[in-house]
């Protein structure tokens, strides 16, 4: 139930965070019965992943039993549900299942674990509920309209619509007309018979209301609701599930808790679970942890050993208290990360709300909190409110004075009486309306759309439109750094081909990766090395030795290549998700950017180690024939997977002449200790392929090179790698020893022992691999630097690689600035508040990190004063992504949390995208700014002049009437926010310090242009009011003739020079150029064009409505030269010294000190 009186954003935020706490509470407390364990238990073993945790509830027996499952049955459910349930299950194979308690039990259950129990599924989905999250339910339309409607400039236009509204309404039609002058009076009468449109201000100050908040609300609305259809469609998919003892395809939706799923390369895991059992499965938890490496998964008995064996290491070095390291392997599956190689089974344990990626979405529906120029401008509207409102009342008071002064010797009848008071109110109501800036709300409303609309065309969905404005103050960027500064997609970026051709990725961009120093002389005294760009290869290398070097990658490996396609092409539906957010914003998408390559072919991604896939990608990228095809080609004879023991895996092969060759890769040291020779690189590109592989023995020099070269990759934060073959006779070799296969389906087969066979080695290369920078993140972080943006680096990586990233990007540069510091999360959340402020400030990187510590870290950020803005991509930046100003998540990379608890969509995922953002919001904030400066001059000098001639006329008749108030004041007024709003953005933008959020919204120098014009448009119109008659010699005019011409002069020369002021308020610095740019624009100039042509209508045809005439064409001259004279004016102005009106102003208070 929504409540309006008086509940705010502030209200609903409190009430929205106290449902959560009530909702764990309940969690925490409630009866579990019949099961054992309650969900807030279960969701408590993977947040954070605790093996102790587990060994406390009695293990992964005890879990199943309490659960009432089977470890490799399953659930005792049917694998066909019932139609009306709405579950889509297909059998795999069929089986029968076995109902009865017996199904229970199995083969190896300790004997202290309890009886398991038996529930039907009503009761699993009681308990433990279902695998679907709440939808967050999208606002009405009608319910965003009316928060927007709590603004409190549009709280101030409504009241004076509604009382101008009700005043004009009773003036045209509820009282005796009403005569102006004229140059043709009505017989009989003093003046014409004044149109009836007093009440059409009214009207149109509530036309300008309702679109401000139609346009806002509308755009909101439209955003939330893509995301959500595209988000509906893309969580929807089939899961292998094991019940009954059958495999069977299951949606998503229906997994429960106690269910056996199966997974398997590339699929997303759905609920959080323990591992079973399986082979070698790797998972890629960098979207809900933030760690790169891939996790093992292992059997709760295998990490039991490994946590106990950790214990008991700590209490021999008495450090029983400390921490537990970061263990290699575990069983913990996390709903939301990925599995990478391998395929196992695992035991539901949490779904839904519950689990990790449940707990995620759920903390992030909450309220946007209020942009800072949304708060500014909330202060400036009290202000305006007051000031108006004192201006109008101070009317009020001097005319009711005057007209009871009057009223003893007036002859009029008491109709007349009462209309001439009622002229008074509205006459000190019109000051009022006239003083309200009704423009100001569609200015920023206006510059938004133009904005948003524009940066969607780059790439950028700004899914909350005040977040737009807030990136132009922001201040700070906390940026994750796996898939977002990084590609998250290990790629080998340098190496060594034999020993002296190094060969650097992109080299003329990292010639800090080429040996130089001590190691460069050391190296040239061998005059045998040379860098070469990695791309070369493929040119250097050819016939035997690019077969070689490619068999070497192919056939010892695993990985394998699939197509780039999400859900919906699976389905048959066209398009990618990005591809469909992006039709729906209106931007052309390439078909062969989204379906295919550059070459025509489809997108593909290796999946695999990635370690491997590296490895591929890089033949792939040389052009070298396909892994495929080697694979079908080549006959394997023998396979030593990868070992801790080995810290290798190799891979036997047939040669074609006779023998057999072994792959040999694996850790660099280790791999390159047991070669022997060395393959020799062509050191030129030869015109033909080479006809035999050259080899020649490693020196003891060479050796040197070798660890130099290891050692030099390894201090970069590089994994370094060695690849190497032997050729073999015969195959078993003769000498060889032999041992029994390891594996349960081996049945004691004998294989030849590697260590017998992996000596004596040929040394083909060391290549270097690592995580690398996006494209234009370099520049990005340095264009962010030059508009004054701190960029911090928050990763869960360890300190040495995100350093090295760091440096790599430019955010970490010690010999610029010595005072940045490198900390990691275990001692940063141990900080107090009095050291975050000391050290915050020189944070450059924030390494082995938790979520939490990055959301202290925003936290932090923002109490010191800053605006901050937070990038990422994982579920792992869902909390800071929410807490920052302004949240940025990639479109492409990205997990549906990121992007729900962003405010704006990386659609290409470009960390460069970021400073086009920045680059839109200054320039929405300027649109605003320069609005702002064009309507409190008119504003200012509207009232001073209604004022002062209302007061000096002996009929309180003001010199510009309410129809030419109408036009200046709103329709005029609306056309200038349009036009100002339309200003491009450019990247002059970049080259200034941002605002501080203390800062004050209207500068000296804009206060200077505001009162300088509004003072010299007010001279100009009273002496034409006061002194027009003699000045244009009218002395022997009729009266009539002669007012109604100074009025229209008056009105036409006040229009003029909002013409001409409207091109002054462009600029909002000193530059004296106000035309820069103004060519460029079409709108401006477009709008612009409209306005004059609208005046000189106004003028021609206005007559009695507009109480005008036509002037001849020397009053044009008059009006227009001092409409002019405005532009020379304000490059006066520009040169007063504002920095010591602003140190004046600052010490008497009236203005905020921005470096407080």
């Amino acid at each position: 139930k929504f409540k309006f009186g008086g509940g705010g954003r502030a209200a609903r935020v409190d009430a929205a965070t106290k449902a959560r706490e009530q909702e764990i509470e309940r969690q925490a407390n409630a009866d579990p019965a019949p099961f054992r364990y309650r969900p807030y238990n279960l969701g408590e073993l993977v947040d954070p992943k605790s093996v102790e945790q587990l060994k406390k509830m009695g293990g992964v027996h005890a879990i199943i039993s309490g659960l009432g499952t089977h470890p490799e049955k399953g659930l005792d459910l049917p694998t066909k549900v019932d139609a009306s349930s709405g579950s889509k299950v297909h059998d795999i194979e069929s089986g029968t299942g076995d109902s009865s308690p017996d199904y229970y039990v199995y083969a190896g259950t300790p004997s202290d674990v309890p009886a398991p129990v038996i529930a039907p599924r009503d009761e699993r989905e009681r308990v433990y509920g279902r695998n679907v999250l709440p939808v967050k339910k999208a606002k009405p339309l009608w319910l965003m309209m009316w928060h927007a409607l709590a603004d409190k400039i549009l709280i101030i236009l409504l009241i004076a619509a509604v009382v101008s509204l009700a005043l004009g309404f009773y003036t045209d039609f509820g009282a005796p007309p009403e005569y102006t002058p004229c140059a043709n009076p009505e017989p009989g009468r003093d003046g014409c018979k004044a149109a009836p449109v007093d009440w059409v201000e009214g009207l149109a100050i509530l036309i300008a209301v309702a679109v401000v908040v139609s346009v806002g609300s509308i755009n909101d609305y439209g955003k939330e609701r893509q995301m959500q259809k595209l988000n509906a469609q893309k969580n929807e998919r089939d899961v292998r599930v094991i019940r009954r003892g059958s495999p069977a395809l299951m949606s998503v939706h229906d997994v429960q808790v106690g269910d056996v799923l199966q997974i398997e390369p590339g699929e997303i895991i759905p609920a959080d679970g323990i591992f079973l059992r399986g082979h070698n499965v790797k998972c890629d938890e960098s979207g809900a942890t933030g760690e790169s490496d891939l996790i093992r998964k292992a059997t709760y008995e295998e990490c039991l050993a490994d946590w106990e064996a950790n214990q008991k290491s700590l209490d021999a070095a008495g450090q029983s208290g400390a921490p537990a390291k970061s263990p290699k392997r575990d069983p913990f599956l996390i709903s939301g990360s990925r599995v990478q190689e391998g395929v196992g089974e695992y035991l539901v344990t949490s779904v839904g709300v519950t689990s990790f990626n449940g707990k995620l979405m759920m903390s992030l529906h909450g309220e946007a909190e209020d942009t800072p120029l949304q708060a500014k401008l909330n202060h400036l509207a009290g202000v305006i409110a007051k000031l108006a409102t004192t201006a109008g009342f101070t009317l009020f008071v001097v005319l009711f004075i005057r007209f009871l002064a009057q009223l003893p010797n007036s002859r009029l009848t008491p109709d007349e009486k009462g209309q001439r008071f009622i002229s008074v109110l509205i006459l000190a109501v019109t000051v009022i309306v006239v003083a309200v800036p009704e423009g100001l709300p569609l200015a920023v409303t206006l510059a938004l759309a133009f904005a948003t609309k524009r940066m969607a065309k780059q790439n950028l969905l700004v899914r909350l439109l005040g977040s737009c404005e807030t990136m132009g103050a922001c201040q700070v960027i906390c940026t994750d750094k796996t898939g977002t500064l990084t590609l998250n997609s290990m790629s080998v970026v340098a190496g060594s081909a034999g020993i002296h051709c190094k060969f650097v990725a992109d080299l003329q961009e990292h010639e800090h990766r080429v040996m130089s120093g001590k190691d460069e002389q050391a190296a040239a005294s061998t005059g045998k090395d040379y860098s070469i760009d990695q791309m070369t290869l493929g040119e250097r290398v050819q016939g035997p030795l690019r077969e070689l070097w490619n068999d070497s990658i192919a056939i010892s490996s695993t990985a394998f290549e699939e197509r780039k396609e999400d859900e919906e092409a699976a389905k048959g539906k066209a398009g990618s998700t990005m591809a469909k957010i992006k039709a729906s914003l209106g931007i052309k998408v390439k078909k062969a950017h989204v379906k295919t390559g550059a070459a025509g072919k489809p997108l593909t991604a290796f999946v695999g180690s990635k370690t491997e896939t590296a490895l591929l990608q890089f033949a792939k990228d040389l052009g070298w024939e396909d892994y495929r095809a080697r694979r079908r080609i080549v006959e394997t004879i023998e396979s030593y997977p990868f070992s801790s023991e080995r810290k290798a895996m190799a891979v036997v092969v047939k040669k074609p002449n006779g023998g057999a060759r072994i792959y040999v890769k694996g850790a660099s040291e280790v791999i390159s200790a047991l070669c022997t020779n060395v393959v020799n690189m062509p050191v030129a590109s030869h015109d033909g392929p080479v006809s035999e592989i050259e080899i020649s023995q490693i020196t003891s020099e060479d050796r040197d090179n070798i660890e130099r070269t290891i050692m030099f990759y390894a201090s970069q934060s590089l994994r370094t790698l060695s690849l190497a073959y032997k050729d073999f006779e015969q195959w078993p070799p003769a000498g060889a020893t032999f041992v029994t296969q390891q594996g349960d389906d081996n049945d004691g087969a004998q294989e030849v022992d590697y260590f017998s066979i992996a000596k004596e080695l040929n040394l083909l290369s060391i290549v270097a691999i690592e995580d690398p920078l996006r494209p234009h993140v370099r520049q990005a972080v340095s264009d962010a630097a030059t508009a004054g943006l701190r960029t911090i680096m928050v990763t869960g990586d360890n300190s040495l690689t995100a350093k090295s990233i760091a440096i790599q990007c430019g955010i970490y540069d010690p010999a610029i600035l010595p005072a940045q510091v490198i900390m990691e999360g275990p001692v940063f959340r141990k900080l107090n508040d009095e050291d975050l402020r000391t050290v915050v400030p020189h944070l450059a990187v924030l390494a082995r990190c938790s979520p939490t510590d990055k959301q202290k870290l925003v936290n932090t950020l923002k109490g010191m004063g800053d605006i901050v803005a937070v990038t990422g991509d994982g579920a792992n930046d869902a909390a800071a992504l929410k807490a920052a100003n302004v949240g940025f998540s990639m479109g492409i990379t990205g997990t549906e949390i990121a992007k729900e608890a962003s405010d704006i969509i990386l659609l290409d995922d470009r960390f460069s995208s970021i400073v086009t953002a920045l680059m839109w919001g200054r320039c929405v904030r300027d649109a605003v700014r320069k609005f702002l400066q064009f309507q409190l001059s008119v504003n200012v000098g509207a009232v001073a002049i209604t004022f002062i001639t209302a007061v000096a006329s002996t009929d309180g008749h003001s010199a510009l009437g309410a129809v030419q108030l109408l036009w200046i004041n709103l329709i005029m007024d609306t056309l200038a926010a349009l036009a100002l709003a339309t200003d491009p953005a450019t990247p002059a933008l970049l080259h200034r310090a941002p605002e501080r959020p203390n800062s004050a919204l209207i500068s000296t120098q804009m206060w200077l242009n505001i009162v300088g014009q509004a003072i010299y448009q007010m001279i100009v119109v009273l002496v034409l009011n006061f002194a027009g008659t003699s000045i244009l010699g009218l002395e022997d005019e009729l009266p009539n003739v002669a007012q109604v011409r100074v009025s229209a002069l008056c009105f036409n020369t006040y229009v003029w020079c909002q013409l001409f002021n409207q091109i002054n308020a462009r600029r909002l610095d000193r530059g004296l150029n106000v035309f820069e740019g103004f060519f460029k624009n079409a709108w401006f100039i477009g709008i612009l064009a409209i306005e004059v042509g609208a005046q000189v209508l106004i003028m021609f045809v206005g007559g009695a409505a507009f109480s005008v005439t036509r002037l001849p064409g020397t009053y044009w001259a008059i009006s227009i030269v001092a409409g002019a004279i405005s532009m020379p004016l304000a490059a006066l102005i520009k040169l007063l010294p504002t920095p010591y009106i602003d140190r004046k102003l600052i010490n008497l208070g009236l203005m905020p000190d921005p470096h407080a």
